[in-house]
């Protein structure tokens, strides 16, 4: 017990907060320290440091030909990224939203993502494209939809949704080395939020892998699926339900294409109960898509109730902050689900 207790402390003293946004900053930094072949494009992302300070420093240290400030057109510097690393770059193509992802997906999509089949495994396109995803606060139905969803649908993809700094960090450095494109899907709403850092995720050689997701909490009685911030509104519903005696796994996908399938079947033959947990639409959504390979799987057997899913309201954005609350998930809505879940 009180080896337990000194490798604790041990672990806390040499943890230290970060914020999101550094994490991914590091992670970049790092990555483009390693490879001369990295670079940034995007808008703002140079001199201006990033819409989001995400790219902060990274102009002054690496200069134009590294971090590249491009005009407001998104398929042109995403079809520029795209020719870049089928010439054998690593560019990491910014969009200040994935909303205006839309003006590049035939480059995301017809480019990047089926090249690699289509040259029968002759040409790769290693590329990494980012920014934040989903609903931020206030900025109405067009800048606040999940793609999720829309780019985990296409083969060739890869699609990572960090939810934590240690995810940020280790997932973006793993996209950054991959040989296929990945999108990246961060969240506004969580670069300012600060988030322990153990000592192995400060080393240069961290990195987390792509198609594992990570168990947040253990639990008995339900599993809470999720990704990006709504882990956060997880594991806070999971304290709330605990002291009801409601114990539940909280799960962090971290990777949306590959699914971790395995990762939540295992989990669902011990609670007897699943709960899916996103902020975008419910019509074909992650959750719906997780529900259907728990039926085509074995899992299926070990419910003792249907799964349920708990996702954002399916309707356009509202721009007045209580439509938009109730439009996107609660903890009292996850709270209700598991409980309608549990039938108690």
């Amino acid at each position: 017990r009180l080896k337990n207790i000194v490798l604790g402390w041990n672990d806390l003293l040499c943890s230290k907060p970060m914020m999101v946004r550094d994490a991914l900053n590091q992670a970049m930094d790092e990555e483009l320290e390693r490879d001369e072949r990295v670079f940034l494009l995007g808008e703002e992302v140079a001199q201006y440091d990033g819409a989001y300070k995400v790219s902060r420093g990274l102009w002054k240290k690496y200069g134009d030909k590294r971090i590249i400030d491009t005009p407001i057109t998104e398929m042109g510097f995403a079809g520029i990224a795209v020719g870049a690393a089928m010439a054998g770059l690593r560019p990491i193509c910014e969009f200040m939203t994935f909303n205006f992802s839309m003006q590049a997906i035939d480059q995301i999509i017809n480019s990047a993502a089926k090249t690699y089949y289509m040259s029968a495994g002759f040409q790769a396109v290693p590329i990494v494209f980012r920014g934040p995803n989903g609903a931020s606060a206030g900025v109405a139905a067009q800048h606040s939809q999940c793609f999720a969803a829309w780019y985990a649908h296409c083969p060739g993809l890869k699609v990572v949704s960090p939810w934590n700094a240690e995810d940020a960090k280790g997932l973006l450095k793993s996209a950054i080395r991959d040989d296929n494109p990945v999108v990246f899907l961060e969240n506004e709403l969580m670069y300012g939020v600060p988030f322990e850092m153990s000592e192995e995720s400060q080393s240069k050689d961290f990195t987390i892998p792509i198609g594992k997701a990570k168990v947040e909490r253990q639990g008995t009685h339900v599993s809470l699926v999720s990704h990006s911030r709504y882990v956060s509104h997880c594991l806070d519903a999971a304290v709330v339900l605990a002291k009801e005696g409601i114990e539940c796994e909280v799960i962090n996908l971290r990777t949306i294409r590959p699914l971790d399938v395995e990762c939540i079947e295992t989990s669902v033959m011990k609670t007897n109960h699943l709960v899916t947990v996103e902020g975008g639409w419910p019509q074909f959504g992650v959750g719906a898509e997780i529900c259907a390979r728990i039926m085509e799987g074995p899992a299926f057997n070990y419910l003792d109730a249907p799964a349920t899913r708990v996702t954002g309201v399916d309707i356009p954005m509202p721009y007045a902050k209580i439509l938009e609350d109730n439009s996107l998930p609660q903890i009292k809505d996850i709270i209700f689900s598991v409980k309608k879940t549990l039938n108690v």
